[in-house]
């Protein structure tokens, strides 16, 4: 049975980017869609709504986008270490994202996580529809994958961490038995447990015991 589970956010923790931004400069509405991202992590504005609203400015782009993206992502300063700490003590960790699993599903498996989860975009005939399919992964839907990759993997809640820097982390880190803000908006710096402000995910090591 594993010591521990580590659950990250993905866009802006796990890697430095916002993908929904990157996706948007192919298209050509970064600026519009910016806006609408800095109010939705502030708690500004339902995520949900605000999701759909960034994702229907995407119509039209080609499903190469994808990869495209993906080359341009740069995952976080000490990930990789992060990863290879926590499994070498018998933890899991997982990634889960209010993103999309066409991007984050390649970075996932290049860091070796045990679990991801994520939003799907919705294509049709190799044309990105500016709609998504299946459930939304907002706050809510965090929290309860956080609570069934525990339960996956005999973890109680009390040794969960759940590592997050926005307002759609706040319902993950709240049944976490240890709540990270990772260099954090106004809304998870009142709530976290811990902040950590250089962006560095070897700082997550030594919370858990292990050498940083």
């Amino acid at each position: 049975m594993p010591r521990f589970l580590v659950v990250l956010d993905v866009d802006s923790t796990l890697i430095d980017d916002e993908v929904i931004e990157l996706l948007a400069a192919q298209a050509g509405s970064l600026a519009e869609v910016e806006a609408i991202t800095r109010q939705a992590m502030n708690g500004e504005l339902d995520f949900e709504e605000s999701l759909r609203a960034r994702v229907s400015t995407l119509a039209g782009l080609p499903d190469s986008v994808f990869a495209t993206v993906g080359d341009l992502v740069t995952v976080t300063r000490g990930v990789r270490e992060m990863i290879a700490g926590i499994h070498s003590a018998g933890g899991r960790v997982g990634a889960v994202s209010g993103g999309f699993h066409e991007v984050v599903d390649p970075i996932a498996h290049g860091l070796g996580l045990d679990y991801c989860r994520a939003n799907r975009l919705e294509v049709v005939e190799g044309i990105l529809t500016g709609g998504l399919t299946g459930r939304v992964v907002d706050a809510a839907a965090k929290a309860t994958t956080l609570r069934q990759w525990a339960d996956d993997c005999g973890v109680p809640l009390s040794r969960t961490v759940a590592v997050g820097d926005g307002a759609n982390d706040l319902d993950m880190m709240a049944i976490a038995g240890l709540a990270v803000g990772f260099d954090a908006k106004a809304p998870v710096r009142d709530l976290a447990g811990v902040l950590i402000d250089v962006r560095d995910l070897t700082q997550v090591l030594p919370l858990l015991g292990l050498r940083g």
